[in-house]
């Protein structure tokens, strides 16, 4: 899969702080890796958040491998590598097909009802049509983002008129900064693994 905006990302270590700065013609950057001098640290993970988010949850690779042979041909089948499926499913749900965010979101991939319905889940607990419908919504919105895969994450976290309320830029959102870097970071590191 070949994506726009991925190798600086890829390159970079993973780091969950989150910088911004304000550019002369009023446009908000964002990074978890500061280039720039005038990027200031606009959100900090604590030790114990990255600590936490390091313990990985008990089964959750007996999950993973139970549910890889969907993921493989959910990104065979929707032209996308596997390992952002793995890295999405990860942060989204742990791998637990029962998971049921504050928000409503359902099953691996985390599907909002809205979203569910559009991609004609009829049982979003279903691991198979969950993970279908979530490879079939980044797709669709990879292509609606021009392959910005930043941009394409923070679409899936937030929604998209999150994206297009914010001038397709990534939301100010304290959940939609730390869960891009963190996908990413999955991303790059779930690669070798699958090749």
């Amino acid at each position: 899969m070949t994506v726009i905006s991925l190798s600086a990302w890829l390159a970079s270590p993973a780091r969950a702080d989150i910088y911004a700065f304000k550019d002369v013609n009023g446009i908000t950057h964002f990074t978890n890796v500061p280039s720039d001098p005038r990027y200031s640290v606009m959100i900090r993970e604590s030790k114990i958040q990255t600590e936490r988010r390091m313990i990985p949850a008990v089964g959750r690779a007996d999950r993973r491998n139970r549910y890889g042979a969907l993921v493989e041909k959910a990104a065979r089948e929707h032209n996308l590598d596997q390992a952002l499926l793995r890295a999405v499913i990860t942060v989204e749900s742990g791998y637990d097909p029962r998971a049921v965010s504050r928000k409503g979101a359902v099953g691996l991939m985390q599907l909002m009802p809205e979203t569910a319905q559009r991609y004609g889940v009829t049982n979003p607990y279903d691991p198979a049509e969950n993970i279908h419908a979530g490879a079939r919504y980044l797709r669709d919105l990879l292509q609606k983002f021009d392959n910005d895969l930043p941009l394409t994450l923070a679409a899936y976290n937030a929604g998209e008129n999150a994206i297009t309320r914010h001038g397709n830029r990534i939301p100010p959102f304290r959940e939609t900064l730390l869960y891009v870097p963190r996908v990413m970071d999955l991303y790059r590191r779930y690669q070798p693994d699958i090749r």
